[in-house]
């Protein structure tokens, strides 16, 4: 009813809300009114994100749909890599690390004056959208049938998610859940005093003190067996209900379009399997995607990870989230229309420009980016998967989701340096996923294109599913073989090999849906645009 360019103003100004809400709450030094003012922020980003994708497609040549949608990906994956630092020059004055003093030491006026400016921002956006001539309103005329179906089937699969997350939030306020931290903050205090008198034993090596040590790490031992014993059943209760929620989306979603093959009434656009399949390519993509970078910080702090310490994992961090902004950078030349030599020649070069922006902003904060010069050569191999794909978004994804096996693998089975570079190319071969599965998901919807894009972006949904079934396997891992550290959160990115599989699956899949459909394979951004 609103079409593409009132939907976006609309939710520019929720967002704007929002800030509003969280300046109140701030003031009010209230943390349930600032929860409500970030929920009504990301309202807004859900709306402009439903609407923003399917209308850059619409807004010129089809064949190039996914090459606009990467562009808006690129701009933002640019203001992922600067946004930080731009934020640490507002609240302290400085694009350097930030440390927790420093964090507790800021005033609340400054971070009013963050969210005004944020505020300002959303409505000057919003002004610009509702006062643009030329933008179209992107207003459907084809008239949808009620989607009766697919709607009450989306709320009994909401309803199913509230079953299986209470339980899992519910456990963290348990006694034995009360007691597992209370052993964790006494065994940190154990491990400060030994690492205490490690230090004094440089000196002093006197038999007191040797035996001090020993007395130390015995009780650490102790602790953390019974620790170990409290979690392994704790960790499984929890990844059992995690399980069921990832069962209630897969079968949720299957069955419904099982349902709706046999009469097609009622259901809307979810009685195409090409949007099923895509909204569950979606909630698989943002899920691994999430949980590449969430489980990272905690593998490097292992010994055959480098054991990197809190203060040094941020390069690398920011380097997968680069990578991001590197891929949608080089997937978002085809909008401006390049000769076809000069494509060639910016394929290549794009990217490496992109990566030195994220060297180059790195540096400027004060980082340590040298452990990551050589990562230059995953940036080939991605460079070289352009090359090979072309334009089209099945054989791209399938590219790229073959990759990400490969590179899950590769660090599954490998330690040190070579396994840190292997999981960061999750980032490197996520990038340009997001249009991909867009592109073929809304492929031959014709009037339900606008209804299926917002069956897509709900499923980023998992990114709170996938990411949490990844950590708790990593905790259930390491409590059956407490004895080798690491061996938990390692081993736990079997879920990201999983879930590149699927992907791969779905470019594989969805080839044979859009042909039974006729739509052309080989053109179909331009089916997406219509």
């Amino acid at each position: 009813k609103w079409g593409y360019k009132k939907s976006i103003v609309y939710g520019l100004l929720f967002s704007a809300m929002g800030a509003g809400a969280m300046i109140v709450a701030v003031n009010a030094n209230t943390f349930t009114g600032m929860l409500f003012g970030l929920f009504i922020v990301a309202l807004g980003f859900s709306l402009q994100q439903t609407a923003a994708n399917p209308f850059a497609i619409a807004l010129g040549d089809p064949s190039t749909g996914s090459a606009r949608v990467n562009l808006g990906g690129s701009i933002n994956s640019f203001g992922t890599t600067v946004g930080p630092l731009l934020i640490g020059v507002a609240l302290f004055g400085s694009a350097a690390d930030i440390t927790d003093e420093q964090i507790a030491a800021l005033p609340l006026t400054q971070v009013l004056v963050l969210y005004t400016c944020v505020g300002g921002l959303f409505l000057a956006a919003a002004a610009l959208f509702h006062f643009s001539k030329k933008v179209p309103a992107g207003i459907s005329a084809e008239k949808q049938e009620p989607a009766n179906k697919a709607l009450y089937a989306l709320l009994i699969i909401t309803g199913l998610l509230i079953v299986t997350f209470t339980p899992v939030f519910s456990s963290y306020t348990t006694p034995e859940a009360k007691k597992i931290e209370a052993i964790g903050a006494n065994m940190g205090a154990l491990q400060r005093q030994a690492d205490s008198t490690s230090t004094l034993l440089k000196t002093d090596n006197s038999p007191a003190l040797v035996s001090a040590k020993t007395a130390i790490i015995a009780q650490i031992d102790t602790q953390k067996a019974e620790l170990n014993a409290l979690q392994q059943p704790l960790e499984a209760y929890r990844m059992k209900w995690l399980t069921a929620a990832l069962l209630v989306i897969v079968l949720g979603l299957l069955v419904s379009n099982q349902v709706a093959k046999k009469n097609s009434e009622g259901w809307g656009a979810m009685k195409y399997p090409q949007l099923v399949l895509g909204m569950l390519a979606i909630f698989v993509y943002v899920g691994v995607e999430v949980a590449i970078g969430s489980n990272l910080g905690e593998l490097l702090k292992q010994p055959q990870f480098g054991g990197y310490q809190s203060s040094q994992i941020a390069p690398f961090i920011t380097m997968y989230w680069g990578g991001l902004m590197i891929g949608r950078w080089a997937g978002a030349i085809s909008v401006f229309n390049p000769s076809k030599g000069l494509k060639k020649l910016l394929l290549m070069v794009v990217p490496i420009v992109a990566f030195g922006v994220v060297i180059g902003v790195n540096t400027i904060a004060k980082k340590d980016m040298s452990p990551l010069y050589m990562y230059i050569v995953c940036v080939f191999i991605q460079i070289g998967a352009f090359y090979f794909s072309g334009d089209n978004p099945a054989k791209t994804l399938m590219v790229f989701s073959v990759l990400g096996v490969a590179g899950m693998g590769v660090g599954l089975f490998t330690e040190g340096i070579v396994s840190v570079y292997a999981f960061l190319t999750g980032g490197l071969f996520c990038s340009i996923m997001w249009p991909c599965i867009f592109s073929l998901s809304v492929a031959g919807l014709g009037k339900y294109t606008t209804q299926g894009a917002a069956f897509l972006v709900m499923m980023i949904l998992g990114g709170s599913i996938i990411p949490p079934i990844q950590g708790k396997l990593a905790d259930l891992l390491q409590t059956t073989n407490p004895a080798e550290a690491g061996f938990g959160i390692h081993n736990s990115y079997w879920i990201a090999l999983l879930s590149f599989v699927y992907l791969a699956f779905f470019a594989f899949k969805v080839k044979g849906i859009l042909k039974a459909q006729g739509i052309d394979y080989d053109s179909v951004e331009s089916s997406g645009g219509h």
